[in-house]
């Protein structure tokens, strides 16, 4: 599977002056929203991920998400697993588990997003469920940013990774551009305005 072909013909990797989630700069963007819009797609990128997960032979009983980026992933690579999904939401500035959603202290999750950069928002998601009792088990998204290392890949994992060493990520492809703190930009230094297309932006 061609993840990155995937990702151009849906017009979902685009090229300019991006400010992240983190606050960071980067001349690409992923906008996975315009590949998940096609139900199909969003169904055999999950099966892909979930046939990774399988092949490890890794035990999942549920798929969260932290919203709203991870939402349509998440759910997509629950129902290909065949498992639970819930999602944990930001309530004044703090990752909660809400809407009458419960997790038991045996039960095994896998934290899904869209894509992974440094991992700070699944790592939100993965301390509330740890919080309530439940054991994370993995990480999971449909690409990975290249600054945590996945499982199958060559890339090595950078120092500003924020998922644990000891527990696996799965994602189909890596998509490893370079990322700058705003001081240190390039692009910014050229005197172009970098522009926040994603979730938290518009």
């Amino acid at each position: 599977m061609d993840v990155k072909k995937i990702y151009m013909d849906a017009n979902a990797l685009l090229h300019g002056h991006f400010k992240l989630s983190s606050g960071n700069h980067s001349e690409y963007y992923l906008q996975s929203a315009k590949v998940l819009e096609d139900p199909e797609t969003a169904r055999l990128l999950a099966e892909a991920l979930a046939a990774q997960i399988r092949d490890y032979g890794l035990e999942v009983d549920t798929v969260c998400s932290p919203a709203i980026g991870g939402l349509i992933a998440g759910f997509a690579l629950a129902s290909a697993l065949g498992c639970r999904y819930i999602f944990t939401e930001r309530v004044e500035g703090k990752m909660t588990l809400r809407r009458g959603f419960e997790v038991k202290g045996d039960e095994k999750i896998l934290i899904c997003e869209d894509i992974i950069t440094t991992g700070g928002s699944a790592m939100e998601a993965a301390a509330e469920v740890e919080r309530l009792g439940a054991q994370v088990v993995g990480f999971a998204a449909l690409a990975n940013r290249g600054f945590c290392k996945r499982e199958g890949s060559s890339l090595e994992r950078k120092p500003n990774c924020k998922l644990p060493e000891n527990l696996p990520l799965f994602a189909l492809a890596d998509f490893d551009f370079e990322m700058y703190a705003p001081e240190e930009c390039p692009l910014c230094k050229s005197g172009s305005q970098a522009i926040k297309p994603g979730s938290r932006g518009n």
